[in-house]
């Protein structure tokens, strides 16, 4: 646990340690008050003050554990309460819209969706249905959220929420904070896509236990989302990770940035329908469906895909190279490929990367929460401060 500063009041001592306990059971999970007292470092005393003072306020209760090992009395489990404090939660994708409520806990306690026309997408239509959802969540589960966290496929200052540029929703300088804040009457904070993916992947999912890592999905567009040292590395008006449009292939195809041969261009999804044979107007479910039947024909996949792997292998080498992660997660389309592939992958950038062979640590792995991770990322970012002030 991190120690508050030097000279510090006490009330920010028990307030920084509140935060700290609840953040433990937020992310890890229900836990007895010895175990807590040892991962947070705190005296029992303290941890049993903090206890029954988050159970006078509801946002936690004791349970006995469901599964007893040994004889005599078993300890009670710290179980936060998940409608204490909601949060919502909004993925704006490229062909869909999701709104969900999730409670302290990480559960996901109910969600509206709704299907997008690709390049219609207006952020009046969005505003109006996050408000629509918002009423009809706090009305089925009883609450209200304290917080809402937005993912953009695009640039999103952190600051005000203002969306930079959204191409592919055909979104440039969008207040989309600043008009969700009136809709909602709730504060809002707007993150890019693969940046929340990252930060839902370093909570809940395969990055978990590393301090330095590179989420790269690939779906309409290419995004990166970086943890370094522990923490998202957001960059001005949060555009760092903008993977997508390194340029790898100066005389390859044309991309809408302007730019010819971003990487996007050639592990994209238009790229790998290209290399897998199906027709222009095949979708991502047609996409997925082509890459799980070979699932268990690793050469005939590599054959077919090869180019898009190559590629693949080139660009990721060149991150590694400039951001030296221990881990890199591939999300999205490519987190389909199939195992052996991924493993080639690593194996080609690992010998490719002057770093990688350095160090000897690089992993490059499929990520594990699939389509749900930019709604997670979004539900951790509302929650960064929620958590603080409970």
């Amino acid at each position: 646990m991190a120690s508050p500063p030097t000279g510090t009041r006490p009330d920010e001592v028990r307030r920084h340690n509140r935060a700290a306990l609840l953040r433990r059971l937020h992310v890890d999970g229900p836990c007895t008050r010895a175990a807590l007292a040892t991962e947070l470092g705190l005296n029992r005393s303290t941890i049993k003050t903090l206890v029954d003072g988050l159970a006078e306020a509801d946002l936690v209760v004791e349970r006995i554990p469901s599964q007893r090992h040994g004889a005599g009395r078993p300890s009670l489990l710290v179980v936060p309460r998940p409608k204490a404090a909601m949060v919502l939660a909004v993925d704006v994708g490229v062909e869909q819209l999701t709104v969900a409520a999730v409670g302290i806990g990480g559960a996901v306690l109910g969600r509206r969706r709704w299907g997008l026309v690709r390049g219609e997408v207006r952020p009046a239509d969005v505003v109006q249905r996050v408000a629509w959802a918002r009423r009809e969540l706090a009305a089925e589960l009883g609450g209200e959220p304290t917080a809402v966290g937005v993912s953009v496929p695009g640039t999103a200052r952190r600051s005000d929420g203002r969306v930079h540029e959204a191409p592919n929703l055909h979104w440039a300088d969008v207040p989309l904070g600043d008009l969700l804040t009136a809709a909602l009457r709730l504060p809002v904070q707007v993150g890019n896509d693969a940046d929340l993916g990252a930060l839902a992947e370093h909570t809940r999912g395969a990055a978990r236990d590393a301090a330095d890592a590179v989420f790269v999905t690939a779906d309409v567009g290419v995004g990166g989302g970086v943890i370094s040292g522990g923490a998202s590395l957001r960059g001005t008006a949060g555009s760092a990770g903008e993977l997508g449009h390194m340029v790898v292939r100066p005389d390859g195809r044309q991309c809408y940035c302007g730019c010819r041969g971003c990487w996007e261009t050639e592990v994209g999804e238009d790229a790998v329908r290209e290399a897998l044979g199906l027709p222009p107007d095949a979708g991502r479910p047609a996409i997925l469906a082509e890459l799980r039947d070979m699932a268990d024909e690793p050469e005939r996949a590599a054959r077919r895909l090869a180019g898009v792997l190559d590629w693949l292998a080139l660009g990721l080498a060149n991150v590694v190279n400039v951001l030296a992660p221990e881990l890199v997660l591939l999300g999205g389309l490519l987190a389909a490929l199939p195992p052996r592939l991924i493993d080639q992958v690593g194996a080609v950038v690992r010998r490719r990367s002057m770093v990688a062979r350095a160090s000897g640590e690089l992993r490059v792995v499929a990520a594990t929460l699939g389509a749900e991770a930019a709604l997670i990322g979004a539900a951790e970012l509302a929650f960064e401060p929620v958590l603080a002030a409970l």
